[in-house]
Parts: structure tokens; sequence; C-alpha cells
């Protein structure tokens, strides 16, 4: 690897954010947790959903959130198995906790900027 990329790789964020999903909980609310949204992980749901900031389906949504969600333990929440329920949960819920997985972004030149 080369000196630049070194660098980069060494000040890459592990940083995790914590999400409360009252929804999901019982007596408190669920709690997931996700790393930044990165440049491949970006990558993969726009080759399964072209577009997938200017035209954000509910799949493609579901999909990020499998893709993210993890555990206090850093382990994945859901696997495709989990994909239908999810895709049963109210709208509001699933944009939420997805726009929590996306952080800040919201356009294709936020992405772009990562």
């Amino acid at each position: 690897m080369s000196k630049l990329g070194e660098q980069i790789r060494s000040k890459t964020v592990s940083q995790r954010n914590r999400i409360e999903v009252p929804e999901w909980g019982d007596d408190e609310p669920m709690v997931l947790f996700s790393t930044p949204l990165l440049a491949g992980e970006f990558n993969r749901l726009q080759k399964k959903h072209p577009d997938f900031l200017n035209n954000m389906t509910m799949e493609g949504l579901v999909d990020l959130i499998v893709m993210k969600a993890q555990d206090a333990d850093g382990e994945k929440c859901f696997d495709l198995e989990d994909k239908p329920v999810l895709m049963r949960q109210p709208v509001s819920v699933v944009s939420n906790v997805a726009a929590a997985l996306m952080g800040e972004m919201t356009s294709i030149e936020d992405a772009e900027k990562n």
C-alpha cells in the first residue's frame, strides 16, 4: 500500500453512532449502533438500487438497515432472513432508522464528498 494509502487507513473513523428505536423496544428503546457509511458500502447499495439517494425505495432503506445495524458488541443485528419482517414495519420507523444510519449524508453530493 502506498504511503498516502497507509496514512488514510490510519485515519479511518471507527467511531460508532448510537441509534435508539423506541418502536422496536419493550420498556426501553431498542439500541442499535453503526459505523459511518463507507464508500464501498454505498457503492454496493447503488449497484442493487440504482440512483439510491435520489430515488430511495423502502427496499433500499431496509437493505441499508440489514447492512449497517449492529448490536453493542459490533455484531450485525439483522440478516437477509429479517428483511421480510423489516419490510412490514411502518415507513416512518424504517426511514428514521435508515436516516440515522446514513448520518448527515442526504444527497449524492454528500456521498461524493465521502
